[in-house]
């Protein structure tokens, strides 16, 4: 039998490591995240659970590596739909970023449901999270929208005396290294964003929205554009 080349045995594993994952997120989708099971995914592949445990040592690093590779998925769509918005549509930019989470969220009901919504039973996140670069990306690219739309909102803004202090260390570092003359105020406005565009789409995904409108998609539009207005900004094509 010819042996196998480094290069060739390096793809096996790579395309192995590919058909894990895929199974894993086929069992999430139809049981949910506490049925990702190294050897119910071994038994559906036919290799042994020692086999598998080659690959992903542990369930929490195949968890780890699906969260990481979902959340990458998302902002790599959401970015994509920002960029193709001129930089000087604030509001367009804004609307973008929110249709897009709903796009990917309700193509990846599983994904969103392991990122923003069901814990799975027993998981321990490594230290600074399961998708440290994917939170920092989703971080400054919410808060990036919020400076922009600053100038514009802040006198409307609710004084609430917001402070650093009222932040995570690592979110306020994050905002502080990258976006050095933005108040804490803008920050607490980045967070706001956040929360009324997945307001909607969680109650939509956990099928609490479809029963009471026929037309969801009109209801979140409806909300980016008063959340833009709410901003005092004017989209270019509402």
């Amino acid at each position: 039998m010819q042996e196998q080349t480094p290069g060739r045995r390096a793809r096996l594993r790579a395309q192995t490591t590919e058909e894990i994952k895929t199974v894993a997120l086929k069992h999430l989708s139809e049981g949910g995240p506490d049925a990702v099971s190294l050897r119910a995914i071994g038994r559906e592949m036919g290799m042994s659970g020692s086999a598998v445990y080659s690959y992903f040592e542990t369930r929490d690093a195949l968890i780890t590596t699906l969260i990481s590779d979902i959340y990458t998925s998302l902002l790599d769509q959401v970015e994509a739909a920002r960029d193709a918005v001129a930089a000087g549509d604030v509001a367009g930019r804004i609307m973008a970023w929110g249709h897009a989470v709903r796009t990917w969220s309700l193509a990846n009901p599983e994904g969103f449901r392991l990122i923003y919504g069901d814990p799975v039973a027993g998981y321990q996140a490594p230290a600074g999270g399961p998708a440290p670069e994917a939170a920092k990306r989703a971080c400054l690219g919410l808060t990036e929208l919020a400076a922009a739309a600053w100038p514009h909102a802040r006198a409307t803004q609710p004084d609430t005396g917001h402070q650093w202090a009222d932040f995570s260390p690592a979110l306020a570092a994050t905002v502080r290294e990258h976006l050095p003359d933005l108040p804490p105020a803008a920050v607490a406005l980045a967070l706001r964003l956040w929360g009324r565009m997945h307001g909607l789409i969680s109650l939509e995904v956990y099928g609490h929205l479809g029963p009471q409108t026929g037309d969801p998609a009109k209801l979140y539009h409806a909300e980016l554009l008063d959340l833009v207005r709410s901003l005092n900004l004017t989209p270019e094509n509402s």
